[in-house]
């Protein structure tokens, strides 16, 4: 695969590895949903890729997802999904 010029906006040159973070409501479900939406836009995301740590008070969900992004498309559509989760409060 060809190397692609670096992307003005994004300064980044893809494919890259890309760390995703999702600051959300802790409850039972939330993770598993924010892993399925990646997991739509990154089907070969694998199950190490995954790490969490609730807020000290155990309110909120701290999510970081380790992927390689192939395009910033596929970025902004990932980003657009995850936002209009209900229980996401925040995206890194």
């Amino acid at each position: 695969m060809a190397e692609q010029e670096p992307n003005a906006e994004l300064c980044m040159t893809f494919p890259c590895a890309f760390p995703l973070k999702v600051m959300g409501t802790n409850n039972d479900t939330f993770e598993n949903e924010i892993v399925m939406i990646v997991r739509k836009h990154i089907p070969s995301l694998g199950e190490d890729a995954v790490s969490s740590k609730p807020s000290k008070t155990g309110k909120y969900l701290a999510i970081t997802i380790n992927f390689t992004a192939s395009s910033k498309e596929e970025l902004d559509n990932l980003y657009r999904e995850i936002h209009a989760h209900p229980d996401v409060k925040m995206t890194l």
